[in-house]
């Protein structure tokens, strides 16, 4: 185990060693000492995500598409399966044109659209009171996860959800994540904001808003949240079917 102050004491022995330091270069190497500080493994973390499966009150399972009601139909201008109100997703046809790809010829194949900035996903990062950064990350259910629940970010959400367009309870920790909710009660210094692109063979022309919050914050956190250090989220990444794309693409910036 390197204790925070051994920490501080290689970091500074590294830095020494190196010519033309700057933020990117003391960045990559903080992210080092994060990542070999094994204070704590990932047996008690397996054990709480087992348990949240386990108690999970929620099934999935196929229905014919035409008896997919809640606001969804197929629009008979356009063809597009959509909602009334006309956010979330749609579903569209989609006429690819070319030679470059393994069948030598164009296609033609349905796609997700949600629309270009769809969606933000955010992730709060915290020092514990040895002076470890640990990172909240949530237990999540989604109807089409591999597994029913996978570590996600702490936020993981789109705009059409965030501003309740489902008529339901806004996501927690979302004022974290949304300068215009940002009020005195909290703090939060952002430490990065990229747009990524999702994969573009099923989503058509969407990227991402990927965030880096830090805070001093004391806030209790419901059951299926747990906070995480960085070595601790490395040998999560080494598990089959654990971690979801977002967190891991969060991660993979630091």
């Amino acid at each position: 185990m390197l204790g925070y102050t051994g920490r501080g004491i290689l970091r500074d022995k590294i830095l020494n060693l190196i010519n033309n330091v700057d933020k990117n270069v003391e960045q990559r190497l903080e992210h080092f000492l994060e990542c070999i500080n094994d204070s704590e493994g990932i047996d008690n973390v397996l054990v709480w995500l087992q348990k949240i499966k386990n108690d999970l009150p929620a099934t999935v399972s196929e229905i014919n598409l035409n008896n997919v009601e809640d606001g969804w139909s197929l629009n008979p201008d356009t063809g597009n399966l959509e909602h009334s109100t006309g956010g979330f997703f749609k579903i569209i046809g989609i006429k690819t044109e070319t030679e470059i790809r393994e069948s030598g010829k164009g296609w033609k194949q349905p796609m997700v659209d949600q629309g270009t900035e769809s969606s933000v996903v955010g992730l709060i990062k915290k020092r514990d009171q040895s002076g470890v950064f640990k990172y909240l990350v949530e237990a999540k259910f989604e109807p089409g996860n591999y597994g029913r629940v996978l570590l996600s970010p702490t936020l993981q959400v789109t705009y059409d959800n965030l501003n309740k367009l489902h008529s339901g309870r806004r996501p927690l920790f979302s004022e974290y994540f949304s300068f215009s909710e940002q009020n005195n009660d909290i703090t939060a210094t952002v430490k990065f904001e990229h747009w990524y692109p999702e994969d573009g063979g099923r989503f058509y022309r969407k990227r991402v808003k990927n965030m880096l919050v830090e805070t001093t914050d004391v806030f209790e956190v419901p059951n299926n949240f747990i906070w995480l250090n960085m070595f601790q989220l490395k040998e999560l990444l080494k598990r089959d079917n654990l971690v979801n794309p977002h967190l891991r693409s969060i991660i993979s910036y630091l």
